[in-house]
């Protein structure tokens, strides 16, 4: 039976490797990033709620009328 030649894997698994990362780097070379992200500002939007727009008068009928 003859013995497996393992010399060439090391060259192999190495230029894989390398042709993966080249190929990945290259990939992502494409995209376009912000040099320096800055948080947006967010303009807060607030819905007017009933209550907001006019008095409103709170009964609390649990409790002893005062005097």
């Amino acid at each position: 039976m003859p013995q497996l030649d393992t010399s060439t894997w090391l060259v192999t698994i190495t230029a894989m490797i390398l042709t993966l990362f080249i190929l990945i780097q290259l990939k992502f070379h494409k995209y376009s990033y912000p040099l320096s992200p800055a948080p947006k500002m967010f303009k807060s939007t607030s819905f007017p709620t009933p209550w907001e727009m006019k008095w409103t008068k709170i009964y609390s009928p649990l409790l002893p009328p005062q005097q």
